[in-house]
């Protein structure tokens, strides 16, 4: 039986539970899948045709914008390959941490129609991170004063 791959592509989106967002040229969600509506807590009615400042926090909303705007003129990113970790915001209000990487998405003739990311959410583990860098920083000031 031949399998259908525009049903699989809509399964392997639409059932993930990491977060599979697309935003059009001017940043405007157009898809929002089920691991996006667990990770920000917004239904994808209520994300959908609203600004991806939904999810970023307000300091970062003029640079998120910028790197927009120059991955959009320039059609790719080093993001497309490398993880790029960030704060994002909760529906809530709260913050947490993300990694992703984004796709740009090109339309028949090549042109950019918008960017789509692929986002796991990692607080838990950049809080160990970061209690294991201080203890670490902790110890290394422990030797120093002990010399």
């Amino acid at each position: 039986m031949p399998l259908d791959h525009a049903w699989l592509c809509r399964r392997l989106v639409e059932d993930s539970l990491d977060a599979v967002i697309f935003a059009d040229e001017e940043g405007i969600i157009r898809l929002w899948n089920k691991g996006a509506e667990e990770i920000f807590g917004y239904p994808a009615p209520e994300a959908l045709g609203r600004s991806l400042d939904l999810i970023i926090p307000e300091n970062l909303r003029a640079r998120h914008k910028e790197g927009y705007r120059r991955v959009m003129a320039a059609g790719s990113s080093k993001y497309a390959r490398d993880l790029l970790a960030v704060p994002a915001l909760r529906r809530d209000g709260s913050r947490l941490s993300v990694e992703f990487t984004i796709i740009p998405v090109k339309g028949e003739q090549g042109e950019i129609l918008g960017i789509g990311a692929i986002i796991r959410e990692v607080t838990a583990r950049w809080q160990q991170d970061k209690e294991m860098r201080a203890r670490l920083a902790a110890l290394e000031a422990q030797v120093r004063q002990e010399k």
